[in-house]
């Protein structure tokens, strides 16, 4: 899927996103950050990697997701010194030799590398069969405005930290974690035949 890079850049750009996203950004030190934006109730609104750039941070976000995410960032600006603008750069990914300046894509050991430049695309690697094999949700597929992170694997995948301060939807994901059984998550099946995004899925006794 089509990738936009964002810049952050400002005074308070990290404090900015540190009290909106589920993931403490101090691990942006380590390298890529997997992240979400939620709702105050709780809901997935966005997800997206983060990583430094120099003085700025770069937000890699689906492209289908970018214009509303921009809105959704400015309207919890108001006066810090945040700016967010979009770039021409783009993300390479690949599970083969990693290239010099490549990141490790922290989700799971076996979606191999990001590399942020001019370029784009991937090196051949089905991407898909391996995020099926491992249950890794996708913006748009598994990950849908009516969905609760946790529900889509999040804690597994690093896109939440539970021992941060507060965040938008923290007091949701919270008490979420606390609960003995999640009612929702994901699975592998296999299907014969056709079967649409969306088809219900049951046992033999319904």
């Amino acid at each position: 899927m089509a990738r936009r890079i964002l810049e952050i850049t400002g005074s308070e750009a990290e404090s900015f996103l540190q009290g909106l996203v589920t993931s403490d950004l101090s691990r942006l030190d380590d390298g890529l950050v997997y992240t979400a934006l939620l709702t105050p109730q709780g809901k997935y609104i966005a997800d997206f990697f983060l990583l430094r750039h120099g003085d700025a941070i770069w937000l890699d976000v689906d492209e289908s997701l970018a214009q509303m995410l921009i809105q959704r960032l400015s309207l919890y600006k108001l006066r810090a010194d945040v700016q967010i603008t979009e770039t021409d750069k783009g993300v390479r990914r690949g599970t083969g030799p990693v290239p010099e300046g490549a990141l490790a894509d922290p989700r799971h050991p076996d979606l191999g590398w990001r590399l942020y430049g001019d370029e784009e695309g991937d090196d051949g690697t089905d991407f898909d069969r391996i995020r099926v094999a491992h249950c890794i949700p996708e913006t748009g597929i598994e990950l849908t405005p009516d969905i609760f992170i946790l529900e889509a694997g999040f804690g597994r995948l690093g896109g939440v930290d539970f021992r941060k301060g507060c965040y938008v939807g923290q007091e949701v994901t919270a008490r979420m974690k606390h609960k003995t059984e999640l009612k929702k998550g994901l699975a592998l099946v296999a299907v014969h035949g056709a079967a649409p995004v969306g088809t219900a899925i049951t046992t033999p006794e319904g």
